[in-house]
């Protein structure tokens, strides 16, 4: 039996791999009348080497992460997903993705990248998306492949 969704969580930290997973869940929240939610989380641990914490850094990051949500919000919506969202929050990515946003938002589904933008970090402590399939408690496409519609472009 297919599940139909209603609350579909997409995790974007700007790579072409999140890219590809935001193009696949605003095809599927088309599909089932979903409601998207685009999530983006600035790690707050890359601001624990900086020898004297700059809030102007900070403010730039999140500039920067809002412009870019923007960017998603209007192409879901073009797109024609009906309800979208999109939320920036700080702290650990793999405990935000995978367990506080979906819990506080009813999500039943994440859609994620199968690799982000830190390479190194994934070699060091492991993937998000690993720790997000192993743990979450909700269904989660990891997006590999281009969608082969050109649906969110």
């Amino acid at each position: 039996m297919l599940s139909q969704y209603q609350h579909i969580q997409v995790s974007v930290d700007g790579s072409k791999e999140a890219d590809l997973a935001f193009s696949k869940s605003v095809a599927i929240a088309k599909r089932n009348g979903a409601t998207l939610e685009i999530l983006h989380v600035i790690d707050t641990r890359s601001f624990q080497n900086v020898s004297s914490f700059d809030s102007a850094m900070v403010e730039q990051v999140s500039n920067d992460a809002k412009k870019k949500m923007e960017e998603y919000y209007a192409r879901a919506t073009k797109a024609g997903v009906k309800e979208v969202h999109f939320s920036i929050e700080f702290g650990s990515p793999k405990t935000i993705i995978a367990h506080d946003f979906p819990k506080k938002n009813g999500i039943d589904l994440i859609v994620i990248g199968a690799t982000g933008l830190n390479a190194v970090e994934r070699l060091l402590i492991g993937s998000v998306t690993e720790y997000v399939t192993r743990t979450a408690n909700c269904d989660v496409l990891v997006c590999r492949t281009k969608e082969n519609e050109d649906i969110a472009d």
